[in-house]
């Protein structure tokens, strides 16, 4: 007879946590750098009639990314948006960003080996050890990262390097 496997231990949890939260930090410092990169009198932007506008893209981007991580660190996911009250401009969105998807991370790092493998149910679809969803979480960001920055040039704007430089920026190695 076969026996279960055990499951990951709090310790891998808390060490692949921490790797992600760190990527996750790096990441955030490229996405605040598109979101700026949107002129404000560019929000209503949509390459599409069924594409989201600049706007809300970036909306969507910082608010759910960080109402994603403070759910793993609750341990429990709501699809009803936390996050109301859009910002104003492009650098107060920068700003909200920046405030809020730090502050999440924070609660995320404070969670225990035994939090970050306890099984959470999303939404009926799947249920994972908390830790799993920062992957989620990575490249829930990264996808509407990209498709934003596709929006840029034809704003008008820039885009900034990301992953190596772009047409409009050189990169420039840390």
């Amino acid at each position: 007879m076969p026996t279960a496997h055990p499951g990951p231990s709090p310790e891998f949890a808390a060490t692949y946590r921490d790797m992600m939260l760190d990527g996750l930090q790096r990441e955030m410092e490229t996405t605040k750098r598109v979101i700026a990169a949107i002129p404000d009198t560019q929000r209503t932007y949509r390459p599409d009639p069924k594409a989201r506008t600049a706007w809300a893209l970036a909306w969507h981007i910082a608010s759910v990314d960080a109402q994603f991580l403070e759910e793993i660190a609750e341990g429990e996911f709501h699809m009803d948006p936390r996050y109301k009250d859009e910002p104003k401009t492009v650098a107060d969105m920068v700003a909200w960003y920046d405030q809020h998807f730090t502050r999440s991370i924070a609660k995320v790092r404070a969670m225990s080996g035994e939090q970050l493998v306890k099984m959470i149910d999303f939404y009926g679809a799947f249920k994972l050890p908390a830790f799993a969803y920062l992957g989620f979480v990575n490249n829930h960001s990264i996808h509407h990262r990209g498709e934003l920055a596709t929006y840029l040039r034809p704003m008008g704007s820039k885009v900034p390097a990301i992953y190596g430089p772009s047409a409009d920026e050189e990169w420039k190695a840390a």
